[in-house]
């Protein structure tokens, strides 16, 4: 007979095997029908489940989203972080200007993971989700990547005190930034900048500039 804490353990390897099935589902499900489609009758029955087993994981559809959304936010955030990492260290080579090259990788990062994930992209940046409110629990995976780009400023300035003028250039540069993907993720560029590869670049360096790095 197995010992209790192995018994436990193998559940819980199970209910954590279970859970990522059941967003991975719901990821679909998002693909197919967007954010107001999503069922959790639907998940069940696709993963062969009554409805009653799925609500002990997720007891609302507002719960199930708001896995989604953490989900989405810690990926784009992770994404970022890591690319502005490499940034830096390639800049440390003399690449370029350290704080504008891992501005320029933390952008491209997150362009490549909305192009990779347009849904998932859409249920965290697009229109809200009529009747969800957002728990507090989703206010810190957001936070990762405005907080990637406050560290790029904060190595600009070799200082932990970002002036206030750069504050409002970054954040603008921001809005523009998530606008651009935005709009190539919803066929904005279509007949004029698509490929959109070489504007991005060439967009994302003006920014830089803008902001002063």
């Amino acid at each position: 007979m197995s010992p209790p804490n192995a018994a436990q353990t193998a559940r819980e390897r199970a209910r954590a095997e279970l859970t990522r099935e059941i967003r991975q589902e719901a990821r679909r499900q998002l693909a197919e029908a967007g954010a107001n489609g999503l069922s959790l009758r639907a998940v069940a029955r696709e993963l062969g489940m009554v409805s009653s087993a799925l609500y002990r994981y997720y007891p609302s559809r507002d719960d199930l989203l708001t896995a989604l959304i953490i989900d989405a936010y810690n990926a784009i955030g992770a994404a970022a972080e890591a690319a502005a990492e490499a940034g830096a260290a390639r800049a440390g080579t003399g690449a370029g200007p350290p704080a504008r090259e891992t501005w320029a990788a933390a952008c491209r990062a997150i362009r490549a993971w909305a192009v990779a994930n347009p849904h998932e992209y859409a249920l965290i940046y697009g229109s809200p989700v009529p009747g969800y409110r957002a728990p507090e629990a989703t206010i810190g995976p957001a936070s990762r990547v405005p907080l990637a780009f406050a560290a790029i400023l904060e190595d600009a300035v070799a200082t932990a005190s970002v002036p206030g003028d750069m504050l409002v250039r970054a954040t603008i540069a921001w809005t523009q930034l998530f606008g651009m993907i935005s709009f190539e993720l919803f066929g904005q560029f279509v007949g004029s900048f698509e490929p959109a590869d070489a504007f991005f670049d060439h967009a994302v360096a003006q920014l830089a500039a803008f902001i002063g790095l």
